[in-house]
């Protein structure tokens, strides 16, 4: 698709669908994209940012330490908080729910276009 490479975390409960919050993810797929396909190359189990109501600051931090290596994040939600922190972090956040294959293309060609005029 790209020359450029992308490796990103995706928030999702069973590894099929892009379907959590950011903060509730108990899960992260990574996915490299090889070629003209991702390709999943580890999944990341950490604890959830926010629990019943509450929000746990240290953990953001510890949690996109560990997603450091990745550049995109692929999410259903994600808070303005946590958006600006993981970007700090040089990842770039999406909210794209649905397919994992489809929501990844979906970032991809919007990437591009907005390549175009920047």
């Amino acid at each position: 698709m790209d020359e450029k490479n992308y490796r990103i975390a995706v928030a999702s409960s069973d590894g099929i669908v892009v379907n959590n919050h950011f903060g509730r993810a108990r899960a992260f797929y990574i996915y490299e994209l090889k070629g003209a396909l991702p390709e999943p190359v580890d999944i990341r189990n950490l604890p959830p940012v926010c629990e019943m109501g509450d929000h746990d600051e240290s953990r953001l931090q510890d949690n996109l330490e560990k997603l450091s290596d990745c550049t995109h994040l692929l999410v259903s939600r994600i808070g303005d908080a946590a958006r600006e922190k993981a970007e700090q972090y040089g990842i770039r956040c999406y909210e794209i729910p649905g397919e994992i294959p489809e929501s990844i293309d979906k970032m991809i060609r919007y990437e591009k276009v907005n390549e175009l005029f920047n």
